[in-house]
């Protein structure tokens, strides 16, 4: 049997990251990634339960820079000559001498360092010497090729919660890879830190796209396993097959956990405030305004050259930076609103976009593709921002959908 790995890979020659590296954009409001023993304990630390799983086989591995093993207080004095709080799953596995063929890395690469929506290509790791396969260019989904000569497949990406989060795409993609081959896949899971609620409008199929594959809400409220759980039993794969999934599951864990990342789970993600603010401000992705992509406040502002600067008394200018080579607006001074300081609820609202819209000077200059219907998920959302409903009346209207999907999910639940 033959096992993969799936991570992330910006480039063709990827440079080695050292564990400190990958931390070097992190915001020092994340974690530190040293973890009590009794705090909530993810799958990738649970060694004993999944390596006699890959021992023996050709193993392949789904991944990116949130793929580690953390260090637990009982082990902080075993540093073993590196004081990083964490390990790459990559190097624990092949130092247990696991037989990693390659690697397949999701949006923004296996070191988590590419722009949203671009093109990841084909590499090889400089530090491993691995084949890195790209499931963000070419091809979102395993070839048969790129399977065939694997046991098993690893699949460990953290994950936010939000549907337009391309990750669970990818889960999707490399499922159905793998059902099609008969490959199993080892599903390391991860807490949601947006896992304690569940709302927004529901994926219309006839809006299905990489940036939202299934009926559900924007936002989902499921860890990856959980997730995993719903595609299959739902019949979400091509031609209702089934996926051979084993889940690691989280100890510790329920859905009203706060948790807190400890490495960026993508360049434009930098610390808990943004995470939580994440399924709001996202949508301003489907708008012609910036959500602070092109600063160091990615996703805690948003703001417009056409927004009203005399109904806004804050402003900023977005440049090309870490994880944004052409931000919204480069270079021009956008007005809008500073959310960096306030006290982010883990809760979804439309109010920042609503309060966007109504202070546009120029409200065409808003919705200019049709990327705002793609993220919501459905074309009514921006029909009835446009219309001045009010936020209540909105939430109101996707009710009896919402309800529907908490029934389905309650039986794919893992965790209370």
């Amino acid at each position: 049997m033959i096992i993969v790995v799936i991570a992330c890979a910006s480039k063709t020659k990827n440079d080695t990251l050292s564990n400190n590296e990958i931390l070097k954009h992190t915001s020092t409001t994340l974690s530190t990634g040293v973890q009590d023993d009794k705090a909530i304990i993810v799958g990738a630390n649970q060694t004993e339960t999944y390596l006699p799983l890959l021992e023996g086989k050709r193993v392949g591995i789904v991944a990116n820079q949130t793929s580690v093993i953390f260090r637990t207080t009982s082990t902080t004095s075993e540093k073993s000559g590196n004081d990083s709080p964490f390990t790459h799953i990559v190097d624990s596995l092949l130092k247990h001498q696991i037989d990693i063929k390659k690697v397949f890395a999701p949006e923004h690469g296996f070191r988590g360092k590419a722009d949203a929506g671009e093109t990841i290509k084909d590499g090889v790791d400089t530090k491993t010497g691995l084949p890195i396969f790209s499931l963000h260019g070419k091809h979102k989904k395993p070839t048969e090729q790129q399977l065939e000569d694997l046991d098993i497949v690893v699949f460990d990406i953290q994950d936010v919660g939000v549907r337009f989060y391309t990750y669970i795409s990818t889960l999707h993609y490399v499922m159905e890879a793998c059902a099609e081959l008969e490959v199993p896949l080892l599903i390391l899971d991860r807490p949601n830190p947006n896992g304690n609620y569940v709302d927004g409008p529901v994926l219309e199929k006839a809006h299905s796209s990489f940036l939202g594959m299934h009926p559900i809400p924007l936002v989902h409220g499921m860890t990856i396993g959980e997730y995993a759980q719903m595609v299959n039993g739902e019949g979400w794969l091509k031609d209702s097959v089934t996926c051979d999934i084993t889940i690691v599951e989280l100890k510790h864990y329920n859905h009203n956990s706060t948790y807190s990342l400890s490495i960026r789970p993508s360049p434009n993600l930098p610390n808990d405030q943004a995470i939580k603010l994440y399924p709001s401000l996202g949508l301003f992705e489907g708008t012609n305004i910036n959500a602070g992509r092109g600063t160091e406040f990615q996703f805690q502002r948003y703001g417009a050259p056409f927004l009203d600067k005399n109904h806004y008394k804050f402003s900023y200018t977005p440049v090309p930076n870490f994880g944004s080579k052409y931000p919204k607006h480069k270079g021009t001074l956008c007005y809008g609103v500073d959310l960096s300081n306030t006290i982010a609820e883990r809760r979804f609202t439309l109010k920042y976009i609503m309060d966007a819209y109504s202070n546009a000077t120029d409200k065409t200059k808003v919705f200019v593709t049709s990327n705002f219907t793609a993220h919501a998920g459905t074309e009514t959302l921006q029909q009835q921002i446009e219309s001045g409903m009010s936020e209540n009346e909105i939430k109101a209207s996707w009710q009896d959908e919402l309800s529907a999907y908490k029934t389905m999910r309650m039986k794919y639940l893992i965790y209370d």
